[in-house]
């Protein structure tokens, strides 16, 4: 018969199924056990769906098994209020389950107190079983809650000399990344509440920033954020003319009202202005962050260049580090990915929890800081 732990971690690994479909909600995962047997399982798939004890205590159903008595174990508390879905703890309640072991609470305030309610209905409630896996597995979604700034993700290419290429021009021969490599990139926009990029990008290469998956339609597409503290966003540029996403522009406060004609217009053509204080010459990083945060963006995905990369890593404004390495060598025909050379080996970064994964003959390296 497997331990309680055992139950929780099988519980993880069906919520870790959810990871880029249930977004902005937590990925959850839920083992209902009776008798030393697993009688139903099930995580929350999709976003606006049912949640994942709804669907263990279905799949109870599907297997012929009573949850009466059962114990259930979940990864994050039940919720207790009325949103998209009923509550969960009611479903538990009604089903009869006996025990109730949990992961890590809710730390929303809207939809906390479960472990009361159950408590409350005479159900036995364990808090913190694998408790710190649990949050690692929604580590966005904690951050947000807890500090109301967003998980922020710096992602690029580059060859086997470590260099990025000069110019993306969408064309095939000109990207350093292999299918399956640019296939996982649009995995990960997936699950992002924003992708931001520089002006520089935007006017070097003039992408799309969409979430391009085949045979799926992205029914919450990623705001695409554009930091111009000049106001240079072209017009005809694919951010404005693609309409598959909305886009912001973020620009100082200074230039929001000098150049208050050039706003105008960006709006005329579908385009967000937002104004954020001056730092260095620039727009403040951590307010344009702070701005999407309490939009509810839980997860801002960074592509750009080395430039505005470095300044996102010098604030200490980053959170994981995606690597995407090819079978490729650039040597003087591209850049480092970082702009300002580290002068001793204590400036240099150490990611932690390094993930290696690889595609076709590409590797990816993931890291948190």
């Amino acid at each position: 018969m497997k331990s309680d732990t055992e139950y929780m971690q099988m519980a993880m690994e069906l919520a870790a199924k959810g990871v880029g479909c249930v977004e902005p909600n937590p990925a959850v995962g839920c083992v209902i056990v009776k008798d030393g047997s697993v009688i139903g399982q099930g995580f929350h798939e999709r976003f606006g769906e049912a949640h994942a004890e709804v669907n263990a205590l279905a799949d109870c159903g599907r297997n012929g098994h009573n949850p009466a008595g059962a114990s259930l174990f979940v990864t994050l508390e039940p919720c207790s209020h009325t949103g998209k879905t009923p509550p969960c703890t009611q479903a538990v309640i009604d089903a009869k389950i006996a025990n109730v072991a949990i992961a890590s609470k809710d730390p929303t305030k809207l939809a906390g107190g479960g472990i009361e309610t159950l408590r409350q209905a005479g159900i036995a409630v364990e808090v913190g079983l694998c408790q710190e896996e649990a949050e690692q597995l929604n580590a966005p979604f904690y951050k947000h809650s807890r500090t109301g700034m967003p998980w922020v993700v710096v992602k690029w290419a580059q060859s086997k000399d470590s260099y990025l290429a000069r110019k993306n021009t969408g064309d095939e021969g000109n990207w350093i990344s292999n299918k399956q490599s640019r296939a996982d990139v649009h995995r990960l926009r997936k699950r992002m509440g924003a992708i931001l990029t520089g002006i520089d990008t935007v006017i070097a290469d003039n992408p799309q920033l969409t979430v391009r998956i085949e045979d799926e339609t992205i029914e919450r597409p990623p705001l695409r954020v554009v930091l111009d503290s000049g106001l240079r966003m072209p017009l005809d540029c694919n951010l404005i003319t693609v309409p598959d996403a909305p886009t912001a522009v973020v620009t100082t406060a200074q230039t929001a009202q000098t150049e208050f004609a050039q706003v105008e217009k960006l709006q005329s053509a579908g385009a967000e202005v937002l104004a954020v204080p001056i730092r260095e010459d620039h727009g403040d990083l951590k307010k344009t962050l702070s701005l999407l945060g309490a939009r509810g963006i839980q997860q801002v995905l960074i592509e750009a260049g080395p430039t505005l990369i470095t300044s996102f890593l010098n604030q200490n404004l980053v959170d994981e580090v995606q690597i995407y390495i090819a079978a490729i060598t650039l040597g003087n025909n591209g850049t480092a990915p970082i702009s300002e050379p580290m002068s001793t080996l204590n400036d240099c970064l150490e990611l932690k929890n390094v993930r290696i994964d690889t595609f076709g003959t590409d590797i990816r390296v993931c890291g948190l800081l």
